[in-house]
């Protein structure tokens, strides 16, 4: 097992079957974990990127059966801040020294493309990147968010099990998701995708082909995070995912994407103290403290109990683990460099 991590390490290449075997075996994490670290040292360095995250909307027209801001739960206080609230809160990040601005929501049909193009154009005069979570879209809404100023978009497969997909996201269409994901690699943006790790049904061999997915759409940022339960969603009674398992697939994605951004997701913080800092000593690179209002924040709870961490909390938090805060924007090395 050993001499797999060690191809992993040196080739970045595993079959399925190989994934799995690792996967299955916890006899070697530790070796696991310290490849996957040491592969982040040599590849992207010791620098941590700060991405600060506004979730601008917890208004969602879709109906996934994990998330907490599901359209039929009708528990949520529904909030949506105004372009001008959305550009003041970015302002204020990028003087706290952020470099890169994170747009969140939910599929709110209010934030149409030709709005959001407007707020990107305005929140580029503070100088970050921009990324945008704003969910799926067709190639021309795409296209114009690129051409206003956007430069990168996240948008998780959460599973690549198209059984397992279907089940938990009613009147979605997995085929349009994968769509999406190809239409913004071919537009430019740096993309990013990932999964939950511990859904009900979901295998260890799905998880082996989410990895090798990532891998196949040579994606930029891929997003790991162990699922936890929302008691308003039909899983609400289900059992959280494991966090070894999560920083696992997290590990092994690391070793067969050495150039990537891999957040250390705050779903490992909350379900495992000090799990932020155990990531990022297992391949992770990048934390992305919620700058959103204390007022709205607590309203955007896709899982309960979300941990939260401020800029000044995270400078004292590298340093007892030897990491620094980036200076740069920290844009994707993978779109430079060849494996």
């Amino acid at each position: 097992m050993e001499n797999l991590i060690e191809k992993a390490k040196q080739n970045h290449s595993l079959t399925k079957v190989e994934l799995v075997e690792i996967l299955t075996d916890d006899t070697i994490n530790d070796q696991l974990f310290k490849a996957a670290d040491e592969v982040r040292a040599k590849y992207v360095g010791d620098e941590v990127h700060l991405r600060a995250l506004i979730e601008f909307s917890n208004i969602c027209k879709r109906n996934c059966f994990y998330c907490g801001l599901r359209s039929e739960n009708k528990n949520v206080e529904r909030y949506r801040l105004s372009p001008e609230q959305i550009v003041e809160t970015a302002g204020m990040a990028a003087q706290r020294g952020y470099k890169t601005v994170v747009l969140q929501g939910g599929e709110d049909s209010y934030f149409s493309a030709e709005k959001l193009a407007e707020i990107i154009k305005q929140i580029k005069q503070f100088d970050t990147a921009i990324t945008l979570s704003t969910g799926e879209m067709t190639f021309e809404e795409y296209k114009i968010l690129k051409s206003a100023g956007a430069d990168r978009f996240l948008l998780r497969i959460e599973t690549t099990d198209e059984k397992l997909y279907k089940k938990l996201h009613p009147a979605a269409s997995f085929e349009n998701r994968k769509r999406c994901l190809y239409d913004l690699k071919k537009l430019g943006f740096e993309t990013g995708t990932g999964c939950l790790v511990g859904l009900p049904e979901q295998t260890v061999e799905s998880l082996a082909d989410d990895i090798l997915f990532f891998k196949e759409l040579n994606a930029d940022m891929i997003g790991i995070g162990p699922f936890i339960p929302h008691k308003d969603t039909p899983l609400g009674n289900a059992s959280a995912g494991s966090f070894t398992l999560a920083l696992k697939v997290m590990a092994l994605t690391r070793l067969l994407l050495p150039y990537i951004n891999i957040p250390a997701t705050t779903a490992m913080e909350t379900l495992v103290k000090n799990g932020r800092n155990i990531a990022l000593q297992s391949g992770a690179n990048v934390v992305m403290p919620n700058v959103t209002a204390m007022e709205f924040r607590k309203k955007y709870e896709i899982y309960p109990d979300k941990i939260s961490v401020d800029y000044s909390e995270m400078e004292k938090s590298l340093t007892q683990i030897g990491r620094i805060i980036g200076q740069d924007r920290g844009d994707s090395k993978n779109r430079r460099e060849k494996c």
